[in-house]
């Protein structure tokens, strides 16, 4: 079973991750790793948002990843500013798409584009980090 791993950094905030297998049911223990962090830093107003996006950035990654495993990260990079990324093994950049009307699938990186307050993906020798940030209000 993945252990998470909370660690203070001497500077910055702390930072919550955790490795998962690379399967759907993952998605309810990133929810809950996020929750818990976005708790501990008291902006809860902030988790609504942050736990779809985690949702959808970790069925991405589990959709079009290679290996067996994903890593979710949520770390508080200023004091009302939170990001959630999710690293795999593929390099393949996330590309927003825009479904038809009767399309199921597809829109997930949208919801991301708008929710967030700035995301993007970085390239890795091994895939890529894919990240949301969110700005708490107030």
């Amino acid at each position: 079973m993945p252990q998470p791993t909370t660690r203070v950094r001497p500077t910055g905030h702390p930072g919550y991750s955790e490795t998962l297998p690379r399967d759907p049911e993952s998605a309810a223990t990133a929810r809950g790793l996020v929750r818990a962090a976005i708790s501990t830093w008291g902006l809860d107003d902030l988790t609504d948002d942050a736990v779809l996006i985690v949702s959808e950035l970790v069925a991405n990654a589990v959709r079009h990843a290679r290996r067996r495993s994903i890593r979710v990260m949520v770390e508080r990079i200023a004091p009302r500013t939170v990001r959630v990324a999710v690293a795999d093994f593929t390099r393949a950049l996330p590309v927003p798409y825009a479904p038809k009307d009767d399309e199921e699938g597809g829109r997930g990186l949208a919801l991301v584009v708008a929710l967030a307050a700035n995301w993007g993906a970085d390239e890795r020798r091994w895939g890529k980090v894919v990240w949301a940030e969110l700005e708490a209000r107030g």
